[in-house]
């Protein structure tokens, strides 16, 4: 916990660097939309998870507890179009690139406590649009699709900072049978040959935004705290999320703080198909580490766009196996530190150096959370620990140190396995030199010394690690 120190947000939709206060004291509620699963996830997704995700461990590293709900849209036009052009289930289509984005997330040490999927919520979504209709939000067309009337929300534009109503036309092929060319689908009526679900207004399928407004609510409340995505999603999907939600739930601020980060591109150009620059992150993860990429998404600040290249991915694996050295040295220091008792002046120069660096680690990611920054702090750490504490290895300064990269781990998520490898080496050796032992007291049992036996066993009960012998096997338990 860092005492003292508020944390800071820039807010979309008020254009500001904000105190950030949930609207419950230590629980924090956090959307973030998800991938539409018909293709391989890319690096430019990749982004959006790892910082989403980060930004949730620095929030528990600061105390709270984060409720994080990703969606799955395994319905949609998209998804949809790509069964009709390979000729096999829509349904098959959505599993296979679930699959995909599942393995990303575990590659990229991501977690998430929540995918709703758009297909196991339909009735839900069914509820949320009659709620609309009743309240006069929106209407049927002739088709049987569902439209929310935009003139209706007085608040519209004022996410994506679009005030005039030409800016807002969408879906222009539905045009001739809404009230206005903005007004947009919230129940799409069936065409021939696409899937459908029934429906008060027959049968059909949900429209994209309206599925966000409906897991988002089911799962965090009427209310919550933080709704991220790219910056592609403000308009029209962001905008018309709030613009649904607050008409249908009656609240405002449906969302209290609007997140969102900037376009991933490849030299200059935004990723696409028809520019053929696409990266699939299951390719990018045969050249370049997972921990790697986690890193280089962290190396700029989360609302600048990122331009992707080959420099900016070597930089990040040089940074990771600095810190893997970093790990190994200091788990090497630990066994030969020394002096307990005392620390020279040097001592406590090299001990201030250490202090500060977290100092400016936390006052980075506290003001809207410069990853970046932060990262310059974590350098500072690796170059004290090679610079000095390599030739000084005091027990304070190396605990400290050591101490200091698990708490900034928590955050760059890139050490997991060396941390949890030191406590399965240890637990590994404990039973290798068990072994060792009862071998050795079987020896002197097998030759009657059985004073110098029950003296080991004696002496191993004392230490918590009870003998437990039958005939001449022995196994033991560890009781503390």
């Amino acid at each position: 916990m860092v005492v003292g120190m508020s944390i800071m947000i820039y807010n979309t939709l008020t254009r500001k660097v904000e105190l950030f206060e949930p609207f419950e004291k230590h629980i924090v509620k956090m959307y973030v939309c998800g991938p539409t699963v018909y293709d391989y996830n890319h690096l430019g997704h990749g982004r959006t998870y790892v910082l989403f995700d980060a930004f949730k461990r620095y929030l528990v590293l600061r105390g709270y507890h984060v409720k994080h709900i990703v969606n799955i849209t395994d319905i949609d036009d998209k998804i949809i179009n790509r069964s009709k052009e390979e000729g096999r289930s829509w349904r098959n289509i959505a599993d296979e690139y679930t699959k995909d984005y599942l393995g990303v997330l575990s590659k990229l040490n991501i977690q998430v406590d929540l995918h709703p999927r758009v297909t196991d919520h339909i009735k839900e979504i069914i509820d949320f649009i009659q709620l609309l209709i009743d309240k006069g939000y929106a209407y049927v067309a002739p088709s049987g699709s569902v439209y929310f009337d935009v003139d209706k929300y007085p608040d519209y534009g004022a996410l994506s900072g679009r005030k005039d109503k030409q800016l807002w036309s969408q879906e222009p092929e539905f045009v001739s049978e809404k009230k206005n060319p903005y007004d947009f689908a919230l129940w799409k009526a069936a065409k021939p040959g696409e899937p459908w679900w029934d429906s008060p207004w027959g049968k059909g399928r949900p429209g994209w935004h309206i599925e966000c407004s409906v897991m988002s609510t089911r799962y965090l409340g009427k209310q919550f705290d933080i709704h991220g995505g790219g910056t592609d999603l403000i308009f029209p999907h962001h905008e018309n999320e709030r613009a649904q939600s607050e008409a249908a739930l009656g609240v405002k601020p449906w969302v209290k703080y609007w997140m969102h980060v900037g376009m991933f591109t490849i030299k200059g150009n935004k990723m696409s198909k028809s520019l053929g620059n696409i990266i699939p992150l299951r390719e990018a993860f045969k050249k370049w580490r997972p921990e790697a990429i986690r890193l280089f998404y962290l190396s700029l600040h989360y609302r600048k766009p990122q331009d992707f290249t080959e420099e900016g991915i070597n930089q990040a694996e040089a940074l990771y196996e600095r810190l893997v050295a970093t790990i190994n040295l200091l788990n090497k220091l630990s066994r030969e530190a020394t002096d307990y008792h005392k620390l020279n002046d040097k001592d406590l120069d090299i001990l201030e150096k250490l202090f500060s660096t977290r100092e400016k680690f936390h006052k980075s990611l506290s003001n809207d959370f410069n990853t970046a920054n932060a990262l310059a702090a974590v350098r500072e750490l690796t170059n004290i620990v090679f610079k000095y504490i390599q030739y000084n290895p005091k027990y304070t300064l190396v605990a400290k140190a050591y101490n200091l990269l698990r708490e900034y781990n928590v955050v760059l998520g890139v050490l997991d396995k060396y941390f949890e490898k030191t406590s399965e080496e240890l637990r590994t050796l404990v039973d290798e030199l068990l072994q060792i032992i009862v071998k050795v007291r079987k020896e002197l049992r097998k030759n009657k010394n059985y004073s110098l036996a029950d003296f080991i066993r004696s002496e191993l009960e004392k230490k918590g690690i009870k003998l437990l012998d039958k005939g001449l096997e022995t196994s033991w338990i560890i009781q503390r």
